[in-house]
């Protein structure tokens, strides 16, 4: 199958140069390599204007066009005719070699694949085990993880879901696909992360990605999954395997972070569910409350305080916006 894959990137030359390293040791490449570059300086054109890259495409997107949903709606205009499959990377990630071997066969063993996601491998560490899992752990598949202290405090309080990972339950705040384990099986979800996705390309006739969510766009990636999923099947290969180094370049501040969070995971959980009832609404408030007091704990409990307490109060301010004005959904 065809295949495009689409980078955004903003102030990141030698992250995404380190990409392109991957993507060219890959036993399956793209017939299309679109970057799509925000950035306010000219460092990343110049580090691309010294290594042949094949099948290569650059634009620089003026003002208007800046914004990841708007990178990536910009980047699917200037796909190939005879392109079937789009892909996105986040800027940030590392490929394995078989990496697009792996995502684009997944839609020929499922057909019904309307998307398909990658695994990330450097985030969770996994036990391959046969015993039972603690209170304080998950277990899926013979593999064993730890659920980390805010999903034990969830759990220990009936706010965790029972719904798979990637399964958005009716509260929301379920388990991410973090949560797959390294299995290499391919399992049905309803979201995935953005920066490891691909899309037949024939969806985005019907939807695109929302530019509510401006510049660094937190949950864009859950938002276009959810929608997509009313209208077709997404899966995650977690055989498709990459590292996320988590560049900290072109990240917003801590407190815009926290007001995101609860701002745009309400906006999220309302494209799913626009009308709860009020024991899941209250739920939901409880859940984000809970988190904010764990994230606002941090401040005594880690070395980077400041951190801590700039995105707590961004949490803070950002449930308090919730009474005053709610984030309005796109027709």
């Amino acid at each position: 199958m065809t295949f495009s894959l689409i980078i955004c990137t903003y102030q990141r030359p030698k992250a995404l140069l380190d990409l392109l390293n991957s993507v060219d040791q890959q036993s399956l490449y793209p017939d299309q390599i679109l970057i799509i570059d925000a950035s306010i300086d000219s460092r990343t054109e110049e580090a691309l204007s010294k290594k042949e890259i094949k099948n290569l495409e650059y634009f620089i997107v003026a003002e208007q066009d800046r914004g990841l949903t708007r990178q990536r709606n910009y980047g699917i205009q200037k796909t190939g005719n005879d392109i079937e499959i789009i892909s996105f990377l986040d800027d940030d990630i590392i490929l394995e070699p078989n990496y697009f071997e792996k995502l684009i066969t997944t839609y020929s063993e499922h057909p019904d694949a309307l998307g398909v996601g990658g695994y990330i491998t450097n985030e969770v560490h996994w036990e391959k085990s046969d015993r039972t899992a603690a209170f304080n752990e998950f277990k899926i598949d013979g593999f064993i993880r730890n659920l980390g202290s805010r999903n034990s405090l969830r759990k220990r309080l009936n706010l965790l879901s029972d719904q798979p990972p990637g399964i958005m339950p009716e509260f929301s705040n379920g388990l991410s696909i973090g949560f797959l384990p390294p299995s290499e099986k391919t399992y049905p979800v309803e979201f995935f992360m953005g920066g490891v996705a691909s899309y037949r390309k024939s969806l985005f006739s019907k939807i695109k990605f929302s530019e509510y969510f401006d510049g660094y766009g937190l949950y864009e990636d859950m938002d276009f999954c959810l929608r997509a999923s009313k209208i077709g099947q997404l899966y995650v290969n977690t055989s498709a395997r990459v590292e996320h180094h988590h560049e900290p370049a072109g990240r917003p501040d801590k407190f815009k972070y926290g007001k995101m969070v609860i701002r745009n995971g309400w906006y999220v959980w309302r494209v799913k569910f626009p009308s709860p009832d009020l024991t899941v609404s209250l739920k939901w408030h409880g859940t984000s409350f809970l988190l904010t007091l764990v994230r606002l704990g941090n401040v005594i409990s880690t070395s980077k305080r400041r951190e801590a307490l700039l995105e707590s109060l961004g949490r803070i301010s950002g449930w308090w916006s919730l009474l005053l004005n709610k984030p309005k959904h796109e027709a």
